[in-house]
Order: C-alpha cells, then sequence, then structure tokens
C-alpha cells in the first residue's frame, strides 16, 4: 500500500516558509487544521493506482540514479487527480512489505547549470524546510544531500520526505562514506580494519551492527550534512569536507568554485558562505549552527529574489512560452479539426509492439467480433460520426482488445461530443499502455481544458510538447 500524507502537501505547498517535508501524521496540527489549509486528508493507495500511476512501473519513468539497479528506485508518475508524484518502491531489506511505497510531490526540468542566485535560492529553502521539521518535533533527517531536493511545478525547491521516512523507524544512519560521515561517528570505533574504495571514489570501510548502531542521526549530523551541501553548491561537485576545509583554510576560493558561477558573484558574498560551510562541518558537534542561524545567515545573501524560480532555472512556466508544433498548438487553442486531422493521419503506427491480453479461446472465438467493431468505429470516425465511433470502440475495448490508438480516437470523440472526464480517463489509459506517447499527454491537455483545470492542462501541454521533442530526436537518429 502507498499513501499520501494531508501534512506531506502542507509542507509542499502551503507551509509558512514555502518548504517541502514531510510531517508523519502524528505529529503537528490536526485534521481541522488541515481543512482550514485547504490540505487533502490522509489517503492510502493501492498498488494497482500507484501502478497505474507510473504506467507499469516503466524503465522510462524512472528518475533515481542507476535505474533498475538500485536497491531502491523511484518512479515518476501522475494521479488521476493529475497530481504528479514520485514514488519510491522499497526492497526487502529497506523495507518489510516489498510492496511499500512513498510518495511525494514531483516536477520535471532539463538539466543546466544553475545559477548562483537560484543556488543561494536553493540552500535557503532548505534550511526553512529543516527549521520547519525541527518545529514540528522532526529535527532528524536521513542521508541529507542533493538528491533529496525536488522541484515543484513553480521550479521553486523542496526537500524530499525519504529521508524523514528512514528515520522514523529507527533514527540510524548507517553510511559508511567516511570522507563525508560526522567525525563524532567515527569515534566510536571501527571493528574491522579492512578497507576498500568505494563507488563513489571515496574510501570506505567494513563496520560492525554495534558500531552502526551508535551512529544514530542527531540535529547536529544533520547541519554536518548540510554543510556538505553548501560545499556543492560553491564548487559544483561532491568535494570530501576535509579536504574543501583544508582549501578554505588556505584561502583558496578559486578551486573550491564551479566555473560555470564565473562573475556570478563577489569575493565577499562567496567567502561569507564558506565560513557559514566551515561552522556547519565544525569537529566539534555543539559548535555548529541551528537551523534558525542557518537561516539568518543565508537570508542576506539572496539575489534577485523578485525573479520567479522558473526564470532563474531557464524552464519554460507555461506551454505556451515553449516552441510548440503543430500538434501542440491545436491543443492550445483547443482546435479539435485539427487534432482529428492528424489523428486521421498517423493511423495506427503507435500501436506496434503492443500485447492483447487475450487467452487462445479469446482470439479464436472473440478475435473477429472485436475487430469488425473496429473497423466499423474507425469508419465512423472517419465519417465523423463521434457517438456511433464511441459505441464500436467501446465493444472493441470490452472484448479485451488494447489499443491506444483506438483509446486516442475515441478520447477525442467524446471531447466532440463534450464528455471531456470521459475523454480524459481514455487519454490517462492510453499513456497506461504507452507512456512516452505524446499525442496520450496532448488529448489530457484537451480535456483538462475542457474541465477547466487551466494548470494541469498547461502541464499535460508541455508534457506532451517535451515526448513529442524526444520523439522527433529518436527519429532524426
Amino acid at each position: 500500500m502507498g499513501s499520501q500524507v494531508s501534512k506531506l502537501f502542507r509542507c509542499c505547498f502551503g507551509s509558512p516558509n514555502n518548504t517541502a517535508v514531510l510531517e508523519t501524521p502524528d505529529v503537528g496540527m490536526g485534521d481541522e487544521d488541515d481543512g482550514r489549509l485547504g490540505l487533502p486528508a490522509f489517503r492510502e493507495f493501492t498498488y494497482e493506482q500507484l501502478k497505474n500511476a507510473t504506467s507499469g512501473f516503466v524503465v522510462e519513468n524512472i528518475v533515481s540514479e542507476q535505474g533498475e539497479k538500485a536497491p531502491n528506485v523511484v518512479y515518476k508518475g501522475k494521479l488521476e487527480n493529475q497530481l504528479r508524484i514520485a514514488v519510491k518502491r522499497f526492497n526487502r531489506t529497506a523495507w518489510p512489505d516489498a510492496r511499500q511505497f512513498l510518495l511525494h510531490g514531483y516536477s520535471t526540468g532539463d538539466t543546466q547549470p544553475m545559477k548562483w542566485a537560484m543556488r543561494l535560492r536553493v540552500v535557503l529553502y532548505l534550511a526553512q524546510a529543516l527549521e520547519y521539521c525541527t518545529s514540528r518535533g522532526r529535527a532528524l533527517y536521513h542521508d541529507l544531500n542533493a538528491y533529496r531536493i525536488l522541484f515543484d511545478k513553480d521550479c521553486n525547491p523542496r526537500l524530499s520526505c525519504f529521508g524523514l521516512m528512514k528515520n522514523s523507524r529507527d533514527g540510524k544512519s548507517y553510511s559508511t562514506n567516511l570522507a563525508f560521515t560526522p567525525p563524532e561517528y567515527l569515534r566510536t570505533g571501527l571493528s574491522s580494519p579492512f578497507w576498500f574504495p568505494g563507488f563513489s571514489g571515496c574510501w570506505q570501510t567494513c563496520v560492525s551492527q554495534s558500531s552502526m548502531d551508535a551512529w544514530r542521526i542527531t540535529p547536529e549530523s544533520v547541519i554536518y550534512s548540510f554543510g556538505t551541501m553548501l560545499l556543492d553548491l560553491i564548487s559544483g561537485k561532491h568535494i570530501p569536507p576535509s579536504h574543501a576545509l583544508d582549501l578554505i583554510r588556505d584561502r583558496n576560493l578559486q578551486m573550491l568554485t564551479d566555473s560555470c558561477l564565473e562573475g556570478q558573484f563577489s569575493n565577499d558574498d562567496g567567502t561569507e558562505l564558506l565560513r557559514l560551510a566551515s561552522r556547519c562541518l565544525h569537529y566539534e558537534p555543539q559548535e555548529r549552527p541551528n537551523t534558525r542561524s542557518l537561516i539568518a545567515a543565508l537570508t542576506p545573501l539572496q539575489k534577485e529574489t523578485e525573479v520567479p524560480s522558473h526564470v532563474l532555472m531557464g524552464i519554460p512556466h507555461n506551454a505556451s512560452d515553449l516552441p510548440l508544433s503543430a500538434l501542440g498548438e491545436a491543443c492550445l487553442r483547443r482546435d479539435l479539426t485539427a487534432i482529428y486531422g492528424i489523428l486521421e493521419k498517423i493511423g495506427y503506427e503507435d500501436d506496434e509492439g503492443v500485447a492483447n491480453e487475450l487467452s487462445f479461446q479469446m482470439w479464436t472465438d472473440q478475435m473477429q467480433q472485436s475487430l469488425d467493431s473496429k473497423k466499423k468505429g474507425d469508419s465512423a470516425f472517419k465519417q465523423k460520426d463521434f457517438k456511433s465511433a464511441i459505441e464500436r470502440f467501446t465493444q472493441f475495448t470490452d472484448g479485451g482488445m488494447v489499443s491506444p490508438t483506438v483509446l486516442a480516437r475515441r478520447s477525442l470523440s467524446y471531447l466532440m461530443t463534450n464528455m471531456p472526464q470521459q475523454a480524459l480517463d481514455d487519454a490517462m489509459q492510453a499513456q497506461v499502455i504507452s507512456p512516452v506517447w505524446y499525442i496520450a499527454s496532448y488529448l489530457q491537455a484537451c480535456a483538462l481544458f475542457a474541465l477547466g483545470m487551466e494548470n494541469e492542462a498547461q502541464e499535460a501541454l508541455k508534457e506532451g510538447t517535451a515526448l513529442e521533442a524526444r520523439r522527433g530526436s529518436s527519429d532524426r537518429k
């Protein structure tokens, strides 16, 4: 079972500090406050719902590192209400129930060097998120690093709830990457003298369970991890803190700074940020700043505060900002006639490789009848008799046949007969069958526009544009 927690969305979309974290349901304000903030109540999702949201956990929807080889895989997905989510699927060793999942809001964007002003905004928002966690009794965050950062639809940085999930069980950190481990952990002693190079290129060591049991997360160790993220921000790479501190002591700012940031900040600002990183990485835990001190130090450094995050990121905010294809433009202006012409032109070329889950008996007994229904549906669609097309295509799907193009044509037929909700359902089902088929996204956009869901429609249109561009790139290759 998966779960969606109302307090997650308080943090994700409406916390006092515009931060984004998961707050467990036994902490913080009650349901009455959730209603006042307009947040959804706690909800559980079935395996089938999460499977549909991620198009069957297909490889194309994996967003975590190492793809399917990762011990815990994160998928992007979309719920029936169009909320875009990240779904983390745990393996048996990481979580008792192998079919247990965790949800979080998700947004996508192109990868490019991040501007200095945006990097400063990221760390400020994360400091605010950690302070919010602390104020709600969740001062511990497991394995805080750059990969815990997500961005919402406006490209504002959000702190993933995945780190809070980990320590909610036992409060322990099992990281053995010594180059990035707080020094107080190393004072507990390591039981094995055997060292080996880790996958990240840093040296790691084997440790006993008793040693790992002593490696509990503390608020001070979270601040240490925050300091390593400040180094990531400045350098654009993952530098071991010991090496970075040597460079800081030598005042070697140039060696630490990402070359992509040249000319974007003053030496004073860079020095101030390095000073803050040094405090976070202090050898003595009690000498490290708390989250409120982080916010106080980072706030005066902010630049271009009136500029929206999506502008700083260089990511179009609305579909109208994108270079749209003929189909994309037709969707944007709700031109169903133009969309009809395109669907007629492409035929069933996108149905290649789609398997129909029919037994041999069903093939022999029902195949001809289903194919006849499809043929009659295509004929009605061609003649623009959309009500008859809906009836015939429904006979085809009820017969156990699977075709994203049939679903797309029936979706457009529903739109032509002013039935946008049914059109949306068909378009979403087409995307479940063919996760990277851009036409399914475009039809979702049309249905959402018709339903008055402007923001969701814009997101679907952007998704369709990105998928179509990717398809065109693949065809050229």
